[in-house]
């Protein structure tokens, strides 16, 4: 495995300025530079080529070249594979613990059930009545089929049902699918991380970072929303990846060849040539409508997403020669790029309220019916869905109820303040409680904190790579931090929590993957500064595995003394 090409700047116009002069060369070989100034093919600036794996590791541990260069590719599969174990094995470790709807699962997890059984939101009793009789030895389940009004739309309760329906309507049923899909977000997190690095250690870096991340771990143990859309959203992200590289491979081999087999930009091909079908493009419009008709937040993502892949195009047609590249996508990219991301998401979103569309006693369902006026040549189901939609807006803009553990987004990245899920205070010798005094058992939603603030240093170094070295890499991650991130700050005096950065955690972690990339060296730099290096990022990622490990019983909630607990609580706005 290498990680040579995490540091490389893959500029737009692909190439590495040669040092102005030896006095330059020789400062910067005091930062460790040995390399010699290059200039890369414009095919390998259209899709940098993924590096030959690194056999040293297995060669050193007595293998021979063969065998150490299959294991080496191997990695490429395997390094995912056991990132995806140790998540998997974190997150569902005593998943039915605590036994108890805890914060927002008491809405969710009935919906889902009603959803299972009726195709829409039916209606329940009280929560106080229905939670312990939903967790009584016998059960006993009070599902009305009134409509019932729900913020939110089906898709996550939908995937959280999947569970319910596998292991029925308790805490390890409704918990299991927000557990398997944080599982696999890590594994997808390392298969991009490589894909977007051209490194399979940067890659499983960012997985495992993301494996030991306390709001990912908590989030993937509770049934609720937010975990769901972040792995819909990155899917769509890992989705819109693939169809960069595909599209400017198609765009590089279109351009014509010297008579010495040399590729070079071409005005004509890069005005002109095409990049074919774009399936993954399509795959990324259905997952941003998965994501949307989860959460309403997925839209903002869509809105930043095809911005994004806009962006892209236009510097493959530069890359690839285009005297006006802007107007080059105008004319063959932009049309097919918002048909294959909008019109789908929004179609997606449609199909996943059909219970609600088949349904007769579905929450105004039946409002339009039999109404006139201007827009009555509008079927009646659509304007009642469109009516119902209002309502959930109205709903949502307005919801300013004070909460004890609601914070303003301007704290979310250094962790001001975390939200309770779950707590108790089981007295001594019950419940696990050894201590001679009372002990507590907590539920925290609260990243690894120093994950969290290296990632705050890592999203400052990927301004100043995208902004200062033209880093479409660091673009990339800044622009998925923002679109889950800067829309909440448009609603400042909205009831919002913390727990919602979630959906933009993936990106942290590769912000950190790419800051450690750079810490370890530059291609080309002598061993002492690599070295040095490999020591600086060993040592930090240590530091946030022991940091996890230190709070991972607040995220679980398992029984340890008050004084325990008490020591976690580093900052006061955390109690």
């Amino acid at each position: 495995m290498t990680n040579s090409s995490a540091t490389r700047s893959h500029d737009l116009d692909g190439i590495r300025p040669a040092p102005a002069s030896l006095g330059r060369l020789d400062r910067l070989r005091r930062f460790g530079y040995a390399g010699v100034p290059h200039r890369t093919g414009v095919r390998e600036r259209l899709v940098p080529p993924f590096p030959e794996p690194a056999t040293r590791l297995w060669l050193l541990l007595g293998l021979g070249p063969a065998r150490a260069l299959r294991l080496a590719k191997a990695m490429e599969w395997l390094g995912p594979l056991l990132v995806t174990a140790l998540a998997g094995a974190l997150r569902f470790w005593r998943l039915g613990r605590p036994r108890d709807l805890i914060f927002d699962e008491t809405y969710y997890a009935k919906d889902a059930w009603a959803l299972l059984h009726l195709g829409y939101e039916g209606s329940w009793p009280d929560r106080k009545v229905a939670d312990p009789e939903i967790l009584a030895h016998p059960q006993v389940i009070r599902l009305s089929d009134t409509g019932s009004f729900v913020a939110h739309p089906p898709t996550g309760k939908w995937v959280i049902s999947a569970g319910e329906w596998l292991f029925g309507l308790d805490p390890v049923g409704w918990r299991s699918m927000t557990a398997v899909l944080g599982t696999l977000s890590v594994f997808m997190l390392c298969r991009i991380g490589r894909r977007l690095f051209r490194s399979t250690f940067l890659g499983c870096l960012a997985g495992a970072l993301m494996a030991v991340d306390g709001l990912h771990l908590v989030m993937s143990r509770t049934a609720l929303l937010d975990l769901v859309v972040m792995f819909f959203v990155l899917a769509a992200f890992g989705c819109l990846l693939i169809d960069r590289d595909r599209a400017r491979a198609r765009l590089a081999a279109a351009l014509p060849a010297d008579a010495e087999g040399r590729v070079r930009p071409d005005a004509g091909t890069g005005e002109r040539a095409g990049t074919g079908p774009r399936p993954w493009r399509l795959a990324a419009g259905v997952l941003l409508g998965l994501a949307a008709s989860t959460k309403w937040n997925g839209l903002y993502v869509l809105v930043f997403f095809v911005v994004l892949t806009l962006l892209w195009d236009v510097g493959a047609r530069r890359v690839a020669g285009a005297a006006h590249p802007y107007r080059a996508v105008l004319r063959r990219e932009l049309a097919w790029s918002v048909l294959s991301l909008v019109p789908t998401a929004v179609a997606t979103y449609l199909v996943t309220w059909t219970g609600w569309f088949l349904s007769d006693d579905g929450w105004g369902r039946h409002w339009a019916d039999g109404r006139g006026g201007t827009w009555s040549w509008i079927p009646a189901p659509l304007r009642s869905f469109w009516h119902y939609e209002y309502l959930v807006y109205q709903f949502n803009v307005g919801l300013h109820t004070p909460h004890k553990y609601q914070s303003n987004p301007w704290s979310w990245l250094v962790l001001g303040r975390p939200v309770l899920f779950a707590y108790d205070s089981p007295e001594p010798g019950r419940d696990g409680c050894s201590t001679a005094s009372a002990c507590t058992r907590t539920v925290l939603a609260l990243g690894t904190p120093l994950l969290w603030w290296s990632a705050c240093l890592a999203l400052g170094y990927l301004l100043y790579r995208w902004a200062l070295r033209r880093d479409w890499r660091a673009g990339a991650i800044l622009c998925a931090v923002a679109a889950g991130y800067l829309p909440w700050f448009l609603y400042q005096d909205r009831t919002v929590f913390s727990f919602y950065a979630v959906v933009f955690v993936p990106y942290l972690c590769l912000a950190v993957a790419m800051m450690l990339g750079a810490v370890l060296g530059p291609p080309g730099a002598d061993r002492r500064r690599r070295t040095r290096g490999a020591v600086a990022a060993g040592v930090l990622v240590l530091l946030i595995a022991w940091n996890f490990v230190y709070f991972y019983p607040v995220y679980t909630g398992q029984t340890i003394p008050y004084s325990g607990w008490q020591s976690r609580m580093w900052l006061d706005t955390w109690i």
